[in-house]
């Protein structure tokens, strides 16, 4: 079985999209979808569970957290980890069934992210898509792994209040390469070319100078950036109008 699992916090604008893009991309495989409502102060839980998933509620305030919660929860034996502003394709979920059938133990997608978008962010961000691509890391909004790995290498580190699938996606290449085979496969970690859709919100709501002005700090202070919830607005900072919403 397929988990799909949503980490939600006041996602009432976006959450019956991405609830909806799984539930038709899944057709034709047995899944389910759960959606992690952490404390959450709109409707998410009962716009969530009208599109037709099941809602667990946690007050942690934390997306590594709130995956772990969901993960905890699922019933299936892959994890399909989908933020709550993203829409998936049968594309993704076939794509996931069939690398997983293929030695494949984990991985992501390639990223596209709605419109509009400023200039600076049309220019930059599909380089950004394809650098993660070529090194095979996990774009955040899209994250998968089999339940067998996903224990095993500890599922995210709730150290981290950011970066926690940057994390988790060495720990799988790790894991894969430890265990050499996967059903009859050689084990290892990929990215999809099929693509998800996902927000361009904070693109749309922040500069490029304070975008890639937090990307540099954190790079540069690595694990140490990560450790506090009030040093990441961008993530964890009071919900802000989208100026290209329709609402």
């Amino acid at each position: 079985m397929l988990s799909f699992i949503v980490p939600a916090h006041d996602e009432e604008t976006s959450i019956v999209a991405t609830v909806e893009s799984i539930v038709s991309s899944a057709q034709g495989h047995e899944f389910e979808v759960v959606v992690v409502d952490d404390a959450s102060t709109d409707r998410t839980k009962e716009l969530a569970e009208g599109a037709g998933a099941r809602v667990v509620s946690v007050e942690v305030r934390q997306i590594a957290g709130a995956r772990n919660a969901g993960a905890k929860a699922a019933r299936g034996d892959v994890f399909v980890f989908v933020d709550a502003d993203t829409c998936i394709t049968k594309a993704v979920v076939d794509g996931v069934v069939h690398a997983m059938a293929h030695g494949v133990i984990g991985g992501g997608a390639m990223v596209d992210f709605d419109r509009p978008m400023p200039l600076w962010a049309r220019m930059t961000m599909p380089l950004m898509a394809r650098a993660y691509f070529m090194m095979k890391m996990a774009a955040g909004c899209f994250v998968f792994a089999t339940r067998d790995a996903f224990e095993a290498t500890g599922g995210f580190d709730e150290e981290l209040y950011a970066g926690e699938e940057v994390e988790l996606s060495g720990c799988l290449k790790r894991y894969a390469k430890a265990i050499g085979r996967w059903h009859g496969h050689r084990a290892r970690f990929t990215v999809l070319r099929a693509r998800v859709v996902t927000s361009a919100r904070k693109l749309r709501i922040h500069s490029g100078f304070r975008i890639f002005g937090e990307m540099f700090r954190l790079i540069f202070l690595g694990r140490r950036g990560v450790r506090k919830r009030d040093r990441l607005s961008l993530w964890y900072g009071p919900r802000v109008q989208d100026p290209g919403s329709r609402s």
